[in-house]
């Protein structure tokens, strides 16, 4: 037997020391690491755990001693090394070395912790409020069969000390997440709300600049036409009528373009990305490509979300062809660990975020952006770089 003993019986003022130190603490960790020292003066380990159930099927663990993934992460019941006790198939669980127990090393077990901090000896409670297991004590050491019948006795009393701190300060816990949860989504109604007034500010200045594209431009140029071939004066020669008229039907493409994603539709996102941003470049040196690295999964978006990516990856792309002086624009689809991006570069000047000049367009963008769920970032990278990122959850 080693040295290294357990006690049978706690002193009284082990107890009132637990007591004492719960009182000050508001959070279930800070509380366990409070109380460590008390409990390892009675019952040496070298890894302590809380494990409380969580949401229907799921368990959360609070760790001193060694820090390992089941406090990282929640772990699901059945896969729980401690089910049979927090399920109440068992009443306690006792082992001289857990390494070698089933009961521990099931398959699909997540005992992998066990492993790696050599948990040999090993003893677990329930935690229980009112009749309920809340949950289970966990003590755990190295050194092999330390844990005796007198130990578990010993670690129920400590456990029915503690269940009814712990219950309490998870429930608080537990009322103050759903309470951010329910201000988050308010805030993300909110933003909703106010993006779609925006979009619907934004459509009408749309609407309203294609009405005056049409009359300044389409228009008066087809009014001039009509007042020439019908004067007493001789009428324009053939040619330059065609030229006129082609340019007038050049002047409507655009314009319908700029207002219909025909090319969206009929051949997808990437190339109708190819085609604006080949129509957008006037400059014949410039360089240009689209890359899809996806196998084309901006098109198995929904119409509604697929549409407004187009829209702002066109805006993206006028104010690269624009107001950049770009000698290269490159647009590349992919996926990283944000979802599906949009990245369009550009070599240009780079844009000055601090000036108004083109914040209509940019602020157009944010707000179609956040009405897909989407991150839009815009970042100084030799030029600039805008980037669209839509979560992986909205592909279909």
């Amino acid at each position: 037997m080693t040295e290294l003993t357990v006690q049978a019986r706690a002193p009284r003022n082990i107890y009132l020391a637990i007591a004492g130190h719960l009182a000050g603490e508001l959070e279930i960790q800070s509380a366990l690491a409070a109380v460590a020292g008390e409990i390892g003066a009675v019952l040496p380990f070298t890894h302590a755990d809380i494990c409380l159930h969580d949401a229907p099927g799921w368990t959360v663990s609070y760790e001193v001693g060694a820090k390992t993934l089941w406090s990282r992460k929640r772990t699901r019941l059945q896969n729980s090394p401690v089910r049979d006790l927090l399920t109440g198939k068992v009443d306690m669980m006792l082992t001289p070395n857990a390494m070698e127990d089933s009961r521990f090393t099931f398959p699909g077990a997540r005992c992998e912790p066990i492993f790696q901090h050599e948990m040999r000896s090993r003893v677990h409670v329930p935690m229980k409020v009112m009749g309920r297991t809340i949950g289970s004590l966990n003590i755990s050491h190295t050194i092999e069969a330390l844990y005796d019948a007198d130990t578990v006795a010993l670690a129920r009393n400590i456990a029915d000390m503690l269940s009814p701190y712990f219950h309490a300060l998870r429930t608080a816990e537990r009322a103050q997440q759903a309470a951010l949860v329910k201000a988050e989504a308010q805030a993300r109604e909110e933003g909703l709300r106010q993006g779609a007034l925006e979009l619907t500010q934004a459509l009408e200045q749309e609407r309203q600049r294609i009405g005056m594209d049409l009359h300044d431009q389409t228009l008066a140029d087809l009014t001039r036409l009509l007042r020439e071939l019908t004067s007493e004066e001789a009428p324009p020669p053939a040619e330059m009528l065609a030229t006129r008229l082609s340019d007038c039907i050049g002047d409507l493409r655009r314009i319908i373009d700029t207002a219909v994603p025909s090319l969206l539709e009929l051949f997808g996102f990437a190339h109708a990305v190819r085609v604006h941003l080949e129509r957008s470049v006037e400059a014949a040196t410039t360089e240009i490509d689209v890359r899809d690295r996806t196998d084309g999964a901006p098109d198995r978006l929904d119409v509604t979300t697929r549409t407004a990516l187009f829209r702002i990856t066109q805006e993206a792309i006028n104010n690269a062809a624009r107001h950049a002086g770009a000698t290269q624009i490159w647009v590349d689809i992919l996926r990283d660990t944000r979802g599906l991006v949009v990245a369009i570069q550009d070599d240009g000047r780079g844009i000055d975020l601090d000036k108004t000049a083109r914040q209509s367009g940019l602020n157009h963008m944010r707000t179609r952006a956040r009405l897909i769920s989407a991150e839009l970032t815009i970042l100084p990278n030799d030029g600039t770089t805008v980037e669209i990122a839509l979560p992986s959850e909205v592909l279909s």
